[in-house]
């Protein structure tokens, strides 16, 4: 094996790639599709937990962002809505993470989603993140490529969320090249919604202050409108969705401006 780091090759890229799709992966898997040794697959998976991308266990490789604030996640609901399409997410957040490139400002809304599209950014270089959670926030800071930016204000419940006028006020102070929001409906008439209201006005000014607008949501958000407007659908740039989503639903979004991408 070269003495290169993994992330220097294709290789690495497409062992985190695979990671975050699959959310494990395995040493005779990877050897298998790699078409190289187990040996060398082990030799790669060591030194990306040494650079903090993962985590080895018996045979493979797991994520090791979770372990940053599994300690808190009992006492709130933020697990079980991780949990619920959890392979689609991962594959939205993975899409949605290409979309960035290196030296990219970025803001990331709260959310189960948006965690994945952060998740997705760990091994990506001199990216700025901008964010409202609390749980986003952690699970960077300690990457030494990605400089975060926390909005202040209030936290919201058990949702890892900041809001308040002084997380919209920050907000309103930063110009990004990129916004990805997740939401709770997505409607091509009645726009984005949340069931947060708090959570909608932070949201709305991280869509302000963007060039480009990414929408994040599972099937299920499609079609739904929720008890507070983020943003029109007719002013999103692009919508990241599963391939659960039909034609005759993305079809309403047809006369809109926005791409959407089924993963």
């Amino acid at each position: 094996m070269a003495s290169d780091s993994p992330l220097s090759t294709a290789r690495g890229e497409l062992i985190l790639q695979e990671l975050l799709r699959n959310g494990r992966v395995s040493v005779d898997g990877l050897a298998k599709g790699f078409n190289v040794s187990a040996a060398t697959i082990r030799r790669d998976l060591t030194d990306l937990e040494r650079q903090g991308l993962l985590r080895r266990n018996h045979g493979g490789a797991v994520p090791v962002a979770p372990m940053l604030y599994e300690a808190f996640r009992h006492v709130s609901s933020f697990q079980e809505q991780e949990q619920e399409c959890v392979a689609e997410k991962r594959r939205i957040g993975l899409s949605a993470a290409s979309l960035i490139v290196d030296g990219d400002i970025v803001a990331i809304g709260a959310g189960t989603t948006t965690t994945q599209v952060a998740r997705s950014i760990r091994h990506r270089k001199a990216i700025t993140v901008v964010t409202n959670a609390v749980n986003i926030a952690m699970e960077l800071s300690h990457l030494p490529e990605i400089k975060v930016c926390m909005t202040g204000g209030y936290l919201s419940g058990d949702w890892f969320a900041v809001v308040g006028d002084m997380a919209q006020r920050n907000v309103s102070e930063i110009f990004v090249d990129k916004v990805f929001i997740g939401v709770d409906g997505i409607h091509a008439e009645h726009g984005l919604t949340t069931n947060y209201q708090d959570q909608a006005a932070i949201h709305r000014t991280m869509m302000r202050q963007a060039r480009q607008r990414v929408v994040v949501a599972d099937h299920r958000k499609i079609g739904i409108v929720g008890t507070s407007l983020i943003w029109p659908a007719a002013d999103i740039d692009i919508l990241i969705t599963d391939k659960a989503t039909t034609d005759e639903a993305l079809a309403r979004f047809t006369n809109k401006t926005m791409v959407t991408m089924r993963v």
